[in-house]
């Protein structure tokens, strides 16, 4: 980096004034010089302040401008370094403006939905756990939340295109492992659907609520478990499979477990926890760590149940980087890792039990090239978000070179990555906020609903009626 305080350095002018109250007399005539030569250079040193004064502002707009991105190209022996301020910029982007009417009618075709009002034994209940608000399964949560306060709910179901139905299964943890309890999550959900049907008429008329949402933000998505074979052997419930699932699993070749009309969606990362790292950064703080990541990664993967953990990649990584110079790996918990996300040029996201995983959405709101290690990933809003220009991808079976790859990125094409990752557009698209924000996560959701609309009874009838009538 260049430092522009020796570079770039001004000038001044050094001048002494002899006048007829100098220590040397002069005749009359050479008094007038003098007051001549006085006047003479007086203007000058004026042009010359001006002129200092002038281009010293040209060059400090001109370096706020180029520091404005993540511009700076990385060799492979150097680390990359970018200014905090580029967080404080970041700050804005997770607070726009809430949606209004106008912008609902025109962007999302006058999408309606109504919320059904359930016993809170179905959501509000399970509230009692603070983690179920917080935990990277939050977003049955939030999109409850921000659909509540949002333009687009109607509290009419004969004018809604769709209906939500807010049964929360994610909120219940164990204590050994952290994993989601999801045993009670089919009874729970069955039940719900029995309430709704028995007590309303939508179900049943659009044939068996195939203009209805459910969240399932765990890791197998609509199979309700935690575990694949499992999940695949249980496969999707039969009373949800004419359904709308929003779920954060996803994959680009056939899984029983997406087998359902889905809206892909990012892991929950609160925005509150988010902004509160950018806020303790300091300006001009500097990216020292090259490649990171903190999670599990075991020794021996093969775990008490039988099963491969991340299908050993972890452990990969592990044995192969964990003395490396330049990789920063850690496996214990630590409440204030996103600083260290927010200190590193690339952040690795390896698959765990699922291929999805909540640092692909850290790593993009703190600006930290996400690595991505999860063969046949399907990622979220991909018509929004271009994942192929702000991340990497790495198949698993190349994991163990990882250090090579990285090395290669950082002297061809890692400026301009850098460069995509900043833009607001992405780092929006993966918050979910209390109230809907344009580009937000629950915006892009609705949008995605918006696209489907054939899908809504109200609608098929209003063309029906049309086709008819014409």
């Amino acid at each position: 980096m260049v430092d522009r305080s020796t570079k770039n350095r001004g000038f001044y002018c050094r001048m002494k004034f002899l006048h007829k109250h100098g220590r040397h007399h002069y005749d009359n005539n050479k008094n007038n010089n003098s007051s001549f030569y006085y006047r003479y250079f007086k203007w000058i040193l004026w042009v010359c302040l001006s002129l200092y004064f002038f281009t010293s502002y040209l060059i400090t707009s001109s370096h706020n401008k180029t520091t404005s991105l993540p511009t700076t190209k990385i060799s492979s022996s150097k680390t990359n370094f970018i200014s905090r301020a580029l967080f404080e910029s970041n700050n804005s982007v997770l607070q726009q403006p809430i949606l209004t009417k106008a912008s609902i009618s025109s962007e999302l075709k006058n999408l309606k939905i109504y919320i059904y009002d359930l016993p809170s034994k179905y959501n509000k209940d399970w509230l009692s756990n603070k983690r179920c608000s917080n935990h990277l399964f939050a977003s049955e949560v939030a999109i409850h939340k921000a659909l509540m306060e949002s333009d687009v709910r109607t509290l009419d179901p004969l004018e809604a295109d769709f209906f939500f139905v807010p049964v929360y299964v994610s909120c219940n943890f164990s204590t050994i492992n952290g994993f989601p309890a999801l045993g009670h999550a089919r009874p729970l959900l069955s039940s719900a659907v029995q309430f709704i049907s028995s007590q309303m008429p939508f179900w049943n008329r659009s044939n068996g609520g195939s203009d209805h949402i459910f969240v399932a933000s765990h890791d197998y998505g609509a199979c309700f478990h935690a575990m694949e074979d499992v999940a695949i052997a249980d496969g999707i419930p039969e009373f949800m499979k004419k359904s709308i699932i929003l779920q954060t699993f996803g994959v680009e070749f056939l899984h029983p477990c997406q087998n359902v009309e889905n809206v892909l969606i990012p892991p929950y990362i609160s925005p509150e926890s988010i902004r509160s790292t950018l806020e303790m950064l300091p300006v001009n703080g500097k990216r020292d760590i090259w490649v990171f990541f903190r999670g599990k990664m075991e020794v021996h993967p093969k775990n008490v149940s039988g099963r491969f953990y991340s299908k050993k990649v972890r452990t990969v990584i592990w044995d192969t980087f964990n003395r490396h110079k330049k990789f920063y790996l850690k496996r214990h918990r630590f409440d204030g890792y996103q600083t260290e996300i927010a200190r590193s040029t690339f952040c690795l996201c390896p698959l765990g039990w699922a291929p999805w995983s909540p640092r692909l959405v850290e790593s993009i709101a703190l600006g930290c090239v996400p690595v991505i290690i999860a063969d046949g990933i399907r990622l979220s809003f991909s018509s929004t978000v271009r994942w192929p220009d702000i991340s990497l991808r790495v198949a698993e079976k190349d994991v163990g070179d990882l250090a090579n790859i990285l090395e290669h990125v950082a002297a061809t094409n890692l400026t301009t990555i850098q460069t995509n990752l900043w833009n607001p557009v992405n780092r929006r698209a993966m918050m979910f906020n209390n109230q809907i924000q344009h580009g937000d996560a629950t915006w892009q959701v609705l949008h995605s609903l918006s696209q489907i609309l054939h899908r809504s009874y109200r609608r098929s009838k209003i063309n029906s009626q049309f086709n008819f009538d014409t």
